[in-house]
């Protein structure tokens, strides 16, 4: 089975987030979502919230799991057997931190990154970005997976 985590604070969890996991479920039996919580971090939405928003988003794709941990992400997908990372690009600036972060990531496991470009309709669009316009009262639901709401 190919197994593979995508990892992130997803606070909030977005259309563009969910766009790259339906795309990788071309690619992987199964996705696990696994929300990294630090602590340090302060986050809009708590860990609960943000599992929540996540599982209204697959309730009807039982190859997608949510989980969170407080570990390294490798550390996660050794404990959930995935040998697969997925992650994003919106931008240059992303690129270069993801391959940065994918080459210690093989080193220290074997764990392979496989990298989806985002679509154009969704480059823009970034958690920083949702929970701006959340502050200053605007609609979000565009900017969400299908049925999701807050």
């Amino acid at each position: 089975m190919k197994r593979a985590i995508f990892p992130g604070t997803f606070d909030p969890f977005t259309i563009g987030h969910y766009n790259l996991v339906m795309r990788g479920l071309d690619i992987f039996d199964e996705i696990i979502i696994g929300i990294g919580v630090n602590l340090s971090k302060k986050t809009l939405f708590d860990a609960g919230k943000r599992i929540d928003i996540i599982r209204q988003a697959f309730s009807n794709e039982p190859r997608v799991r949510v989980m969170t941990y407080d570990s390294l992400t490798v550390d996660f997908a050794a404990s959930v057997e995935a040998k697969y990372i997925l992650r994003g690009l919106r931008t240059v600036s992303d690129f270069e931190y993801e391959h940065t972060i994918a080459n210690a990531n093989r080193q220290l496991n074997g764990l392979e990154t496989v990298v989806l470009f985002t679509e154009t309709e969704y480059s823009f669009i970034s958690s920083t970005v949702v929970r701006d316009l959340i502050a200053y009262g605007k609609d979000i639901t565009p900017y969400l997976p299908p049925h999701v709401k807050l």
